[in-house]
């Protein structure tokens, strides 16, 4: 769309920095292999954490959310969603899952896009994977949910067809014409949500349709770490960047470097957290402890001695515990309860 014109492509300015993010990228996706080869055990462990913190970022970035515990047994198919948002959730669970298995057979096209958006609310009334009929507005809202500013107005309902037509063919062209994924797929999603084609649902499509492209160019970092919790995790960044490239879309006169810098540093976060947690699993009991450390510093919300072992599958739960109470001791954490069912909370500030 805008951003894929070959026109505007070739007018792109890279400055040091931007490919030096380039650069390392591609340097982690050449040893990806290396880690592969790692313990089956770990990378399928690995695997179904990512589902599940996949599922749950997602999901709550865009305010949907379930009870704690009940978005673990959701992706793990050990309950039925009760509720609305829980109907959602097991849809992107399920979108998820068909990327994951299917992604080889899914091109980038119109039929595909609307199969993700009609899985994703396949639990709901909603009726997935249908343009929108009226017109939508990005706005922010303050505490009482009242709009108190227009940050952006996507492309008319009346336009929308063509101009997803008109992304998947510019998509294509881009490709072939041999401009780097790495620019392509950011910029590809960034059109897509400028166009913001369905009523409701499309940051959540928007992310399962980048982790379907990046399986389409060799970056599998998103099987095995979640790139929706990254991104929930610098979610302040994630929208400030997304509104200052969409300035001017219409024009075709946007500057995308400030959503590239931040889609750039989302994937150099995730293959750093990848061979953390793969490249430390070794026999010395130093390299333990500093696999739990990573795993408690991971955390976003309190947390659980079992969500702290099933990331740490080479490490055995004496250590673990050894590992919670040296840094309770050292003013890091704090715990609330006892035993396996204890509450662990980060002390704010002590881990910058």
């Amino acid at each position: 769309m805008r951003s894929l014109t070959l026109e505007y492509l070739d007018a792109l300015s890279f400055k040091k920095e931007h490919i030096a993010a380039l650069r390392a990228i591609g340097e982690f996706k050449g040893k990806q292999e290396l880690y592969y080869q790692q313990s089956p055990e770990v990378l399928n462990n690995l695997i179904g954490l990512a589902a599940i913190e996949s599922t749950i970022s997602s999901n709550r970035i865009e305010g949907v959310s379930a009870e704690p515990g009940r978005v673990e047994a959701l992706v793990l198919k050990t309950t039925k969603p009760k509720n609305r948002d829980e109907r959602e959730i097991a849809g992107y669970r399920d979108a998820l899952v068909i990327i994951h298995e299917s992604w080889e057979a899914m091109n980038f096209n119109i039929n595909v896009i609307k199969q993700l958006h009609t899985v994703v609310f396949r639990y709901t009334e909603e009726a997935g994977g249908e343009w929108k009929t009226g017109e939508n507005q990005i706005v922010e809202r303050d505490r009482l949910g009242r709009i108190t500013r227009i940050v952006f107005t996507p492309v008319l309902a009346a336009d929308t067809p063509a101009a997803m037509e008109q992304l998947v063919e510019r998509h294509r062209a881009a490709i072939e014409a041999g401009h780097d994924p790495l620019v392509i797929i950011p910029l590809t999603i960034l059109d897509y949500l400028s166009i913001h084609p369905f009523r409701e649902g499309n940051g959540r499509t928007a992310r399962l349709l980048t982790l379907l492209l990046l399986y389409h160019h060799g970056y599998n970092v998103g099987r095995y770490i979640s790139l929706e919790r990254i991104i929930e995790e610098s979610k302040k960044s994630y929208y400030e960047t997304l509104n200052a490239s969409s300035q001017q879309w219409h024009e075709g006169e946007h500057d995308p470097f400030p959503w590239l810098t931040y889609w750039w540093g989302v994937m150099i976060r995730s293959y750093k957290e990848f061979e953390e947690r793969v490249g430390t699993l070794k026999p010395s009991q130093g390299s333990k402890t500093e696999q739990v450390e990573i795993a408690v510093k991971r955390q976003i919300k309190p947390f659980t001695f079992s969500e702290i072992e099933s990331e740490c599958p080479g490490v055995g739960k004496d250590m673990i515990r050894v590992v919670l109470r040296q840094l309770r001791d050292q003013g890091r954490l704090r715990a609330e309860g006892t035993g396996r069912g204890a509450k662990w909370f980060k002390i704010e500030g002590r881990w910058d």
